[in-house]
């Protein structure tokens, strides 16, 4: 079964007859790469392994989708894209940021 309900915002039930729902909509702001200001993070994890977490993207999931997935095609590595943070598996902070910077995105490195 499929999955296509609206969360509404707010209110649960009203008895007004004239009342609108409010729904819940994604984050549709079209930002160009330029101006985002992405923050680029090392992580270990569990069992010693190291990532490349990538934060504070602006945009639809679709677009954060497809931002992570040309990260790990052209770092030949796998990751995944949630909550709004896109996860790069190895310690290749440097050729990630070499990547963002030939597709003109702005970003700063944070930390070590």
């Amino acid at each position: 079964m499929e999955n296509n309900k609206k969360r509404r915002k707010g209110i649960i039930y009203s008895t007004n007859t004239d009342f609108e729902y409010e729904y819940e909509n994604e984050k549709t702001e079209n930002i160009s790469k330029k101006n985002q200001n992405l923050e680029i993070y090392i992580k270990k994890y569990r069992a010693g392994k190291v990532a490349v977490i990538i934060k504070n993207f602006i945009g639809s999931n679709k677009e954060l989708k497809d931002l992570a997935k040309l990260l790990k095609t052209k770092c030949g590595v796998g990751g995944s894209a949630k909550n709004g943070e896109i996860i790069i598996q190895g310690n290749i902070r440097n050729k990630v940021m070499d990547i963002l910077n030939k597709e003109g995105y702005n970003y700063k490195k944070v930390g070590g």
